[in-house]
């Protein structure tokens, strides 16, 4: 996402480019995002600066503007431009300092960006700038809906927005960032104990290393056979548990695992968005139980990131002002 503003003399002043935590194809109103982009390279933050400002001039923007790109390997996509102000604006403004819905209703009136400039509304030159890593999350209702069966709404995220609401986690780093937006969001990630996971065929070989990050941060890790088989080839330690449509045994299943609070975490990546009664159970499970429930790669990345900063630092509480300064 990039967040800009245009005046009538066709200057574009950048307010910043964020990273989306989640890849596309799950809605960007319920991804996350980070300000300054954590793994974009420079010469992607600044294809895509420049190409909002092309965009913007031959909008003839006068005000707001919000483009979403995608990136795949060297290309980039354009999949589209809104000249008008975006929910990622007031993002935008805490996380660095400009007063983007102001400078841009200044300026439908006719006033310039240099003159926002000279009257200290905008930065004195150049584009907005970050003031420490900026994490902006979403905030999602499934914990609101139940069936008459006691499950709830399936938490797999899609091209559908479901959130209701977001956060936003300020911190010197994106580890600790992420981890603030995680608590505001949907509670605190734990720092040991154990930890479920469940990756689909496709995301096992992008996912052991974040299952063998949590089992060097001291985590125990239970599995289902594929995920569990697949470990182990890895070197990492897990426990085989039976799914929850496997025969009944004294085995402990995925379900048992949660509703006797045994596991911290958990992580459930589905294939597809059909019908899938196990994962859809478990992650049912965990939001009614109110256990931290991640369904994406991406996510899972980053909440090992957040994990391991939380082991080694408390979080750090600033106002805004003094994030400024």
């Amino acid at each position: 996402d990039v967040d800009a503003i245009r005046d009538s003399t066709g200057e574009v002043l950048i307010g910043a480019v964020m990273e989306h935590v989640e890849e596309a194809g799950v809605h960007s109103g319920d991804s996350a995002c980070v300000i300054p982009p954590p793994t974009l390279e420079a010469w992607v933050v600044e294809a895509v600066e420049s190409y909002t400002k092309v965009i913007a001039n031959a909008l003839d923007v006068r005000g707001l503007i919000n483009v979403q790109f995608a990136v795949a390997g060297s290309q980039i996509y354009v999949i589209e431009a809104n000249p008008r102000a975006s929910r990622t604006v007031p993002f935008v403004a805490k996380a660095t300092g400009i007063q983007l819905a102001k400078a841009a209703a200044l300026i439908a009136t006719g006033v310039s960006i240099e003159q926002l400039r000279v009257d200290k509304i905008l930065p004195k030159s150049g584009d907005g700038k970050a003031n420490g890593v900026s994490v902006k999350e979403a905030v999602l209702p499934f914990n609101r809906f139940r069936r008459i069966d006691g499950t709830g709404v399936d938490t797999v995220l899609g091209p559908e927005m479901k959130s209701t609401g977001e956060v936003m986690g300020i911190a010197n780093n994106f580890g600790l960032a992420f981890a603030k937006s995680q608590t505001a969001a949907f509670g605190p990630l734990p720092i040991s104990g154990a930890v479920f996971i469940s990756l689909s065929q496709r995301d096992k070989d992008s996912g052991w290393r974040s299952a063998r990050g949590l089992h060097e941060l001291g985590f125990k890790i239970y599995s289902t056979a594929g995920t569990h088989t697949y470990l182990t080839e890895k070197g990492i330690p897990s426990e085989k548990v039976r799914k929850n449509s496997d025969p009944q045994t004294d085995q402990l299943s995925a379900n048992d695992l949660i509703t006797k609070g045994l596991v911290q975490l958990v992580i459930n990546t589905p294939l597809g968005r059909g019908s899938r009664q196990d994962g859809f159970l478990i992650r049912t499970a965990a939001i009614s139980r109110s256990v931290a429930c991640i369904t994406t790669i991406p996510g899972f990345k980053a909440a090992v990131a957040g994990i391991s900063a939380l082991q080694k630092d408390e979080f750090g509480i600033k106002s805004l002002q003094e994030w400024m300064k």
